[in-house]
């Protein structure tokens, strides 16, 4: 399946149950990445504008890029009256954003490098950076161990889900990043978020994945039955919590 039009059909679960972001990984990027409240930000891969509403927030301006349609259309109608004038969202990917030379203060990735050509990014983040500029890439990292819940979790994406041992982004090893970002420049930090679910959160939470079977495909019943076995199994007070550590990797390109 083209990456771009992956979650087509996903929007409204994306929106309404993928997790959002800690605010001390905000706090680094307006702190130890060198982000200023009038800085404009291309964030990259954008979605439903889940990043860049984080930014907006603390006063950045914003330029979502985004290829997939719906998605970007989504984005548009969330943020684009708070956000003041300062939002746009455009159609573009990672690997021709079409944004002019020199254009942006900072990139963001959010949930998102995974899915580019690392060296056409890498080549189109050099070229619309300002100076000085730099690459934030960002990662929900869910925790796959420690908890039964959380490794069985894993263990069914892995057995039931159409591809997500490939679609994976820990496949991007420290070895690409390291290749992706000046030699020696990578920065990183790691901080802690977690959501709670009750059944009907947790699947919606699967749904909103793109390796997840969709609603009247042969692998759908399978996986919802098994869903609702684990959750069972597992939850506490009629919920489950699923852990995620957050992953901040900066620095120019």
């Amino acid at each position: 399946m083209d990456s771009k039009q992956r979650f087509s059909n996903r929007v409204d679960t994306y929106v309404k149950y993928r997790p959002s972001y800690p605010k001390e990984a905000l706090d680094c990027l307006f702190g130890e990445v060198g982000m200023k409240p009038d800085s404009l930000v291309a964030d990259v891969g954008a979605g439903t504008g889940i990043f860049s509403a984080l930014l907006l927030e603390r006063g950045a301006r914003v330029v979502a890029v985004e290829p997939n349609e719906a998605m970007r259309e989504e984005a548009e109608t969330r943020l684009a009256d708070g956000g003041d004038g300062r939002f746009e969202a455009v159609p573009g990917s990672a690997e021709e954003t079409g944004l002019a030379d020199r254009s942006v203060d900072f990139v963001t990735c959010a949930q998102s490098f995974h899915w580019f050509d690392r060296e056409a990014t890498q080549a189109e983040f050099k070229r619309i950076l300002k100076p000085g500029g730099r690459v934030a890439l960002i990662w929900n990292n869910r925790v796959t161990t420690g908890k039964p819940f959380l490794e069985e979790y894993e263990q069914l994406l892995l057995g039931l889900g159409t591809d997500y041992a490939q679609v994976n982004h820990r496949n991007v090893t420290r070895e690409h990043l390291e290749a992706f970002f000046r030699e020696g420049n990578v920065r990183e930090a790691r901080f802690t978020i977690s959501q709670l679910f009750d059944f009907d959160g947790l699947s919606g939470r699967l749904r909103s994945s793109s390796y997840s079977p969709a609603p009247g495909t042969a692998g759908y019943e399978p996986m919802m039955k098994a869903l609702r076995e684990l959750f069972d199994r597992n939850e506490q007070g009629g919920r489950v919590s699923m852990d995620y550590v957050t992953e901040v990797y900066w620095g120019e390109v």
